[in-house]
């Protein structure tokens, strides 16, 4: 189904062009995407999250 590849934080990441600290601070401030917590710890981003927040970003020409 569309929408729920599951992204780890590493390919964010490289997607966003961002370094972990910077995402974690992004992160502290709640302006990153959501993020799933798996049970031994492990981020997750649903890939409609990692769309939804890149479209609230968006710049109007």
């Amino acid at each position: 189904m569309a929408g729920t590849e599951k992204l780890k934080l590493s390919e964010v990441l490289e997607e966003i062009e961002m370094s972990r600290a910077a995402f974690y601070r992004m992160r502290a401030r709640g302006k990153a995407p959501k993020l799933i917590k798996l049970p031994n710890g492990q981020l997750r981003c649903r890939r409609s999250d990692l769309d939804a927040w890149w479209a609230k970003h968006e710049i109007a020409a």
